[in-house]
């Protein structure tokens, strides 16, 4: 079985996190798709699927990065979703763990910090494709 690009969403209303993180992950053999609205990146989820969701938790408008996780759940369960908060509050990360977050990366994001963190999530994602190919 032939493993695939894997397909990362990156949601964050700092436009300049959206381009270093897309600029990044792409240079490291990603397919990158950004958006600096909670909203529109629901609304696209519900349509292409992810491998990956990093979002960052509070963002101006309604959606932050806890209803993302929520419509990540409902829309694309296996995808792996990774929050970024400069606002790690301990409540608020328990409950993203509850709700099934695969982790809580802190603001300003380390770059080495980010890519470990998805190469982890990316590892599993693809352990779990190939235990579902081997059980066909």
């Amino acid at each position: 079985m032939m493993e695939r690009k894997c397909r990362l969403m990156v949601v964050d209303d700092e436009t300049i996190v959206c381009k270093r993180l897309k600029q990044i992950m792409e240079k490291a053999g990603y397919e990158v798709a950004v958006f600096g609205d909670g909203a529109e990146a629901i609304e696209v989820m519900g349509r292409t699927t992810f491998d990956i969701i990093v979002t960052d938790m509070r963002m101006d408008g309604m959606e932050d990065g806890m209803r993302l996780l929520e419509a990540a759940r409902e829309k694309n369960p296996a995808a792996k979703v990774i929050i970024l908060t400069g606002f790690a509050e301990t409540e608020m990360v328990r409950e993203a763990f509850r709700k099934g977050v695969f982790d809580v990366i802190s603001k300003p994001v380390e770059i080495d910090s980010i890519k470990r963190v998805i190469g982890r999530a990316e590892k599993e994602l693809n352990a779990s494709r190939r235990e579902a190919f081997a059980q066909v």
